[in-house]
């Protein structure tokens, strides 16, 4: 098949904010301990967090972490993790059903996110506590001395202020299956008061609101109207979740769930379009994608799981063996976020390690990156600049999710420095090379500086990478592609994923 595409380089859709590429790791499962913090460990530092899963977080270059949760916060005592480890005490954590240690605390965290070379995103509880208790999770964190909390704070060993400017207004409060759930105006009114308190902290603090927990909520997207009819003008923020899989096995429905993605951005956008404009109000509401990924390998099971065993302490739960066919999705996720990049400011992959993640670490063994780890390296890397819009014309296709699917996904950043293009490029077709003719306007003396290839021949689309074969799915050096007199012409094999770079004038 052919396809041909157009970029030019004053057709823009917006400057990326580095924030897209962000991450989110909650108390569950062994995200937190045997992921990263795992004292017994070989390669455990000082603070007992394990350095080979600290390479491959450096690696991937992440901006921002959202924490403690998910599910978990909306019955979660900050202050049950500061203070002596010995006098910390065990919680059940009612979320996942299990026993949290609390050896694991906001200065332990801190401490991993700084080393990590990431700023925190922290998430208060809306679902059980109140304004009091986050106005002083902020003065914990935020203020420098001479008051209680940040004294205490001192007093446990941390003299500087963490200054945290990004705080989530609780967890997917709409959902019933969320300790402290609440109706859309109850927690709109409960989160513009807490903003308010938050926001009190000082200049420069942005607070993000609760959207719906899925598109397939039955208050979608009724929730977020009245959410923002009571907070729009004190918020910065609306978050988005959603996940995916394929559990018909019907890999073209699959990739078109990212289109219906785009619907579901779409849709969020208008509302807050409406919003403001019933308001009269001047300030600008962006969407946070908070938490998506893939996640069905193994759903059922652990549902299952999790709601009979009696309170293990860190259990396995949500440890998906991604494939190709996951990596491509997660690519295409990352390039819809990058068109629309004028809505979406800050997304974060769910979650970070162990958890449905990006990378695996075995208890007392070895870490590795799943496939999916690729793509968002990718994006992280060469995704930072100004999205551009690219004219697709090629052949498409009808889905039970998505009609008029292009098979060609693609998008493109140029560098904010301007020398560099960055396209990333997938062929969706199970089973047809695609051709591709992409015309390049408006740059100059265009050259390619690398090419990089997920996928392809010899690579089953569920073909994973596992503990005993972790470089299964990796990326290779791309051969079929050239660039010549301002065109790039390519060949993209069935079911493969692509980093193209090009220098440019």
């Amino acid at each position: 098949m052919k396809a041909r595409a157009t970029i030019h380089k004053d057709f823009t859709i917006a400057r990326i904010d580095d924030r897209l590429y962000s991450a989110f790791i909650e108390h569950m499962g062994r995200a937190i301990y045997t992921g990263i913090y795992e004292p017994d460990h070989p390669t455990a530092n000082a603070q007992g967090f394990r350095e080979d899963v600290l390479d491959l977080v450096r690696a991937l270059d992440i901006p921002a972490i959202r924490y403690p949760g998910g599910n978990f916060v909306s019955a979660y005592n900050w202050e049950d993790g500061i203070g002596p480890r010995d006098q910390r005490p065990v919680r059940l954590d009612l979320a996942w059903r299990s026993r949290e240690t609390n050896q694991v605390g906001i200065n332990e965290f801190a401490g991993w996110a700084k080393d990590a070379g990431i700023e925190m995103m922290l998430a208060v509880n809306l679902g059980t506590r109140s304004i009091e208790d986050a106005r002083n999770f902020v003065e914990y964190c935020n203020y420098p001395r001479g008051t209680y909390w940040s004294d205490l704070r001192r007093q446990h060993g941390v003299e500087d202020p963490y200054d945290v400017q990004m705080w989530c207004l609780g967890n997917e409060m709409d959902g019933p299956w969320q300790i402290g759930h609440k109706e859309a105006k109850e927690y709109g009114r409960l989160a513009d008061e807490t903003s308010k308190a938050v926001k009190a902290f000082g200049r420069g603090i942005e607070t993000v609101v609760c959207g719906s927990s899925n598109d397939r909520m039955a208050t979608y997207p009724e929730w977020e109207r009245q959410v923002l009819d009571e907070c729009y003008e004190n918020v910065d923020y609306i978050s988005l979740h959603k996940y995916f899989g394929n559990t018909s096995h019907n890999t073209l429905n699959y990739f078109a769930k990212i289109d219906e993605t785009g619907r579901y951005i779409q849709a969020i956008g208008g509302v807050i379009d409406f919003i403001k404009a019933k308001k009269r109000a001047k300030n600008d509401v962006h969407i946070c994608f908070d938490e998506w990924n893939v996640w069905y390998h193994n759903r059922e099971q652990d549902t299952r799981n999790w709601r009979e065993w009696d309170w293990p302490e860190a259990p396995e739960l949500l440890e998906e063996d991604y494939n190709l066919e996951d990596a491509l999705l997660v690519g295409g996720l990352l390039n819809e976020f990058i068109r629309r990049s004028d809505r979406v400011k800050i997304a974060c992959i769910a979650q970070l390690v162990n958890v449905i993640a990006p990378i695996r670490a075995e208890k007392g063994g070895k870490a590795w990156a799943t496939s999916i780890y690729h793509p968002y390296q990718f994006a992280s890397l060469y995704g930072r600049g100004t999205a551009l819009d690219v004219a697709v014309d090629g052949p498409r296709y009808n889905a039970q999710v998505a009609h008029d699917v292009s098979y060609l996904d693609i998008a493109a950043v140029h560098a904010a420095d301007g020398r560099s293009l960055a396209i990333f490029a997938i062929n969706r077709s199970p089973d047809e090379a695609m051709e591709l003719d992409l015309a390049l306007n408006g740059f100059r003396d265009a050259r390619l500086i690398d090419h990089q290839v997920l996928g392809g021949e010899g690579i089953g689309a569920r073909e994973a990478n596992t503990s005993a074969d972790p470089f299964r799915i990796t990326p290779r050096k791309g051969d079929r592609l050239s660039v010549d007199d301002g065109t790039l012409r390519a060949e993209l094999p069935p079911l493969s994923y692509h980093l193209i770079r090009i220098a440019v004038q």
